[in-house]
């Protein structure tokens, strides 16, 4: 009886993948199923149920990464159980986190009195920079004899901003006061953020990198302006940076670049380890000038070796992989190896836009010098019968994803298309992309004229 019973589950195990009675059936969807499955099998059924999305390395709307080196999926790989925010069981991961904060606040000349922290995202690291301003504002204000209870207090920013934004102020109950990107201002006007300030400003966010356009705000202008301000009232403005593309990247493309501590009126910085760090989907960054524009109320205390150590994240457990991940990049590349890899990337961008400008069917709007993001829109022809729309729609045919969409308000009838240029995205799979580029332009072009010219063949014989 145990010979029978042993043969009939190795019979099982050899049984073909697509010949067992689980490839019979439906994946259970809704609700779990009644009984279990070889683990081959559940492997094999759930990768072909993601067979028909799209390959990540052609997915040219994130900014995603979509590729690390094998040694450090690895690395990540064996330590995807580590929980980050269990300083006391795992020292050493504390450690690494903390490293990273100081690699990045030296990235950004921070002062000796900084603070920050990994986060899940830029999104997060947001929403604590934000509550940061918030917090440091009430404080002033109260002491200034504001009338807190009076109105909302107010946060500016384009009207370019990341999502996280619009989420930040609906959950902390603030006003959201958007500087309209125009057609002569593709990022912050300057002038009409300085007009929208009163003593219920907590900060100004100026953006590295924007999502529509790639493009930077002035910060060094905008920081020279709040100096002024700042020198005329008690009632002080400061900056956040969301840097969320730009951070970990303009500091090895353009160290000359000043929107980072160096400016007075910087007082917290956030980027996206996940973007231009290098690392997969799952890691931001947020650091404070200093401690002082941090509230203590924020600051909550974790042991630690028989210590405590300051924590101020707002999400909890989450696994510590991508952090030690980020730390992976920053050992295995060093300066250098960023520069090299991100200075590349700008080549292709540059080489992107300029073949896009050679084909004379698009108008650039961002070319690529800074944020290595193209975007453009179509010439004016009337005689064209396609739209960019049909052009996202044919370059998926290829496997390309290629965004289409409006630009924010007050531009919502200008419709742009997108290209981010990532580490992976090398100047030959640049190369492959303007062929099929090309290719499908004369597919829309030819399609739409055999159509034009059916449907007058048609017309002619239904009148005559």
């Amino acid at each position: 009886m145990l010979y029978e019973k042993k043969n009939r589950r190795e019979a099982e195990y050899l049984e073909p993948i697509f010949g067992t009675r689980d490839e019979d059936e439906m994946l259970p969807s809704y609700k779990l199923g009644e009984q279990s499955m070889e683990p081959r099998v559940a492997y094999q059924m759930i990768k072909d149920d993601l067979l028909d999305e799209g390959k990540s390395r052609l997915n040219l709307a994130t900014f995603c990464q979509t590729y690390m080196e094998p040694e450090a999926v690895k690395l990540m790989s064996e330590t995807l159980d580590r929980n980050a925010i269990d300083k006391s069981e795992y020292p050493r991961t504390a450690e690494i986190e903390n490293r990273c904060v100081n690699i990045i606040a030296d990235l950004w000349h921070g002062q000796e009195d900084f603070i920050g922290t990994s986060t899940i995202g830029s999104s997060e690291a947001c929403m604590l920079a934000g509550m940061a301003m918030k917090f440091s504002w009430r404080k002033r204000a109260a002491k200034l004899g504001v009338a807190l209870e009076k109105r909302k207090p107010n946060l500016i920013i384009s009207s370019g901003y990341q999502v996280c934004w619009e989420k930040f102020c609906v959950y902390w109950d603030i006003e959201l006061r958007e500087i309209p990107l125009t057609a002569d201002c593709l990022s912050l006007d300057i002038e009409k953020a300085m007009a929208e300030i009163d003593e219920y400003t907590i900060g100004v966010v100026g953006i590295l990198g924007i999502t529509y356009t790639g493009q930077y705000d002035d910060i060094e202008k905008l920081d020279a302006k709040l100096t002024e301000y700042n020198k005329q009232t008690e009632h002080k403005v400061y900056i956040h940076v969301d840097a969320a593309s730009g951070g970990l990247y303009a500091p090895f493309v353009e160290p000359d670049l000043k929107w980072d501590f160096q400016l007075e009126n910087v007082i917290s910085i956030n980027a996206s380890g996940h973007k231009y760090g290098l690392v997969y989907p799952g890691v931001g960054w947020v650091v404070w000038k200093n401690k002082s524009f941090l509230p203590e109320e924020l600051i909550f205390k974790v042991s630690y070796l028989g210590g405590e150590l300051p924590t101020m994240a707002i999400n909890f457990s989450h696994s510590a992989a991508q952090l030690i991940g980020q730390y992976y990049n920053f050992v295995r590349f060093g300066f250098n190896g960023y520069q090299s890899i991100h200075k590349r990337t700008h080549d292709v961008a540059m080489y992107l836009a300029e073949k896009l400008k050679e084909s004379h069917q698009f108008e650039l709007i961002n070319d690529g010098k800074q944020l290595p993001l193209v975007c453009y829109q179509l010439h004016p022809d009337e005689k064209r019968q396609w739209t960019l729309y049909d052009l996202s729609d044919r370059l998926l045919m290829k496997g390309w994803q290629v965004p289409t969409y409006p630009l924010p308000k007050s531009l919502d009838n200008q419709v742009i298309q997108r290209i981010v240029v990532r580490s992976d995205f090398g100047m030959n799979m640049a190369h492959d992309f303007i062929e099929d580029l090309k290719v499908e332009i004369t597919e829309l072009e030819q399609s739409h004229l055999v159509f034009h010219e059916k449907t007058e063949r048609k017309n002619y014989g239904f009148t005559h």
